[in-house]
C-alpha cells in the first residue's frame, strides 16, 4: 500500500502574516496560526510530495545544511492532527 501524500484540507480560509499564516477552519470553527516554517511545510502539502520531499524542500528553502526529517515529520503529524491536512 502506497502511504497517502500530505494535501490540504478543503474548507480552509487561509491568509499570509508577516510572521506565517492565519488559517480559519470551517468545519472546526478554529484559528490557527502558523510561524514561517509550519507555514511552508503547510504550503508544499499539495498531494505530489512525500513527507521526505518536503523536509528536503524545507532544507532548501532555509539553507540549513541537513534536511530536517524529524521536525518536518512532527510539524506534518500536528498538521493533520488539526485536520489542516489530509
Amino acid at each position: 500500500m502506497t502511504p497517502q501524500l500530505p494535501t490540504i484540507a478543503e474548507g480552509l480560509d487561509v491568509n499570509e502574516t508577516d510572521d506565517g499564516l492565519v488559517i480559519y477552519h470551517e468545519s472546526t470553527d478554529r484559528v490557527h496560526h502558523l510561524n514561517p516554517t509550519a507555514a511552508v511545510v503547510f504550503e508544499l502539502c499539495d498531494g505530489t510530495r512525500s513527507a521526505d520531499d518536503i523536509a528536503r524542500l524545507v532544507a532548501e528553502t532555509f539553507g540549513l545544511g541537513d534536511v530536517p526529517e524529524v521536525e518536518t515529520k512532527a510539524c506534518l503529524e500536528d498538521l493533520s492532527r488539526e485536520k489542516l491536512i489530509a
